[in-house]
This record gives C-alpha cells, structure tokens and sequence, in this order.
C-alpha cells in the first residue's frame, strides 16, 4: 500500500497523467474489441451514414471517464457518462460536446444504461479505497451478446463483479457472452507516451527534493510531507500505520 502525493485540493498530480492516458485508451481498446474477430459485436463506433453508432457507457466522470468521454465523442459515438456529483456532471454537460449525455448515476440509470451499451467502461476511483462495485454478475444479462466492459478501476479492485485482472498478452476473456478488458497498468502498453506524460509532472518534485533534501522539502510543502510513507526505517504515514498495525512516527506534520 502506498499514499499518492495530493495537493491541498484533493487532486492527485502524479496521477492524472496516467489516469489520461488509461482513459483515452480504454476507448481505443473498446474499438478494437468490438469487432467481430475479437468476438466482440461487429460494431464500429462511429458508424456510417444509414447505420447507428455505437453506445457507449461511461461509468465515471473523473479524469478517466472525461478522458474516455471526450475520446468516443470524437468517434461520433453515442456517449452516456454517470457520476454521482452533480457540480461534476454540470461541469461536464458545460464542456463536452451534443453526443455525450450527462446522467446522475444510481442502481436503475446503471442497469438501464447496461441494456443499451455496446462498450461500458469502468472509471470509477475512490483515492486510497477499493472501487466500489456499480455492476453485479446478473447484470450482464441484460447486455448485447458481444458487448465489450473495459474495467479501468481493475488496479483498485475493479467496479464490475466478473472482473479480474488481465495481462497485456492475455488482455480478455468472456462471461456470459460479453468480452471483459481488465488489463491492470493499461499506460504500459503505450510505455512512451506514458513515461513523457509521467515525467513532465515528476521532475519539478524530483528537482526540489534532489537539490534541497527529502526532510526540508517536506517542511515547505504540504502534499510531499503527505506522500512520505516511509523515511529512516520509520512509518511516517498514519493510514499506512494503521493498515499494518505499526506504530507511525510524528517526523513530518504534514501527516
């Protein structure tokens, strides 16, 4: 376990970039596998004149499920992005564009949802917690026999109940006809993208830490002091502490 550098906003830095990329990419790998040689529906996401596009579900309205929004309207998909903060979702329904359809999520909107989807994509996060798990094993019936679920939440325990990790050498597999994608530490397989993305928002950090020193540092800044979890043999992490039983020193009072 560890705890992720947080500015005094809740926001997660080191994380974004990443949860970019996972987000963009859960779109591109729905494509993919939605056609019928990866035993997906036959089902291009945008269509063609005379022919719908795909529906697409998007459980989340974070970085990921924004990202993954953003990308599948550029499909021209038929979008559907569910959040439970309202302000979220009226901030989303300002800045994306007519095909993406903004919806409070609760247990009916997500099975509704579910019977119309041809790509669901799992983004939900709760920092420092396991997803909480939005579709039951039941629900799948209600899915498209080819449907294609990419559970990006599956790194903290996945938001759908048949989900399992997966390798990027055995990304899929199938339960009750409909294609699962559950590949943990999605960036890796656009290693260069991802490390450029990663790098540009750690280097400031790592430059202040390199040239001042780990301890003054975190005495000047409150989100390194927060993402300290071990320092001299010491746990100086109190969810740390408290998750291994192990005492938890007071070094930094930014914990």
């Amino acid at each position: 376990m560890g705890v992720a550098l947080a500015d005094d906003q809740g926001r997660l830095p080191l994380l974004t970039p990443m949860s970019e990329v996972a987000g963009r990419m859960s779109i591109q790998e729905g494509a993919k596998y939605l056609e019928r040689p990866q035993m997906g529906r036959g089902i291009l996401l945008g269509g063609v004149p005379g022919v719908a596009p795909a529906s697409i579900t998007v459980l989340g309205g974070g970085v990921v499920g924004a990202n993954a929004a953003k990308i599948a309207a550029g499909f021209n998909a038929d979008v559907a992005i569910l959040d439970i903060n309202m302000d979220r979702l009226r901030y989303l329904d300002d800045v994306m564009p007519p095909n993406v359809t903004c919806l409070f999520s609760d247990r009916h909107t997500v099975r509704a949802q579910l019977e119309r989807a041809d790509l669901v994509v799992g983004a939900v996060l709760i920092p420092g917690a396991k997803a909480p798990r939005l579709v039951e094993e039941e629900d799948l019936k209600r899915m498209k026999p080819g449907s294609v679920i990419i559970d990006v939440a599956i790194d903290q325990g996945g938001c759908i109940a048949t989900s399992r990790p997966t390798s990027h050498s055995q990304p899929t597999y199938i339960v009750h006809d409909v294609v699962h994608y559950c590949v943990t530490n999605m960036p890796g397989a656009v290693g260069r993208t991802s490390t450029y993305a990663l790098c540009n928002v750690t280097l400031p950090y790592v430059i202040q830490i390199a040239q001042q020193g780990i301890e003054a540092v975190a005495k000047k800044s409150r989100p390194i002091s927060r993402a300290i979890n071990l320092h001299a043999g010491e746990v100086t992490n109190k969810a740390v502490a408290e998750t291994f039983g192990m005492p938890c020193s007071e070094r930094f009072a930014g914990n």
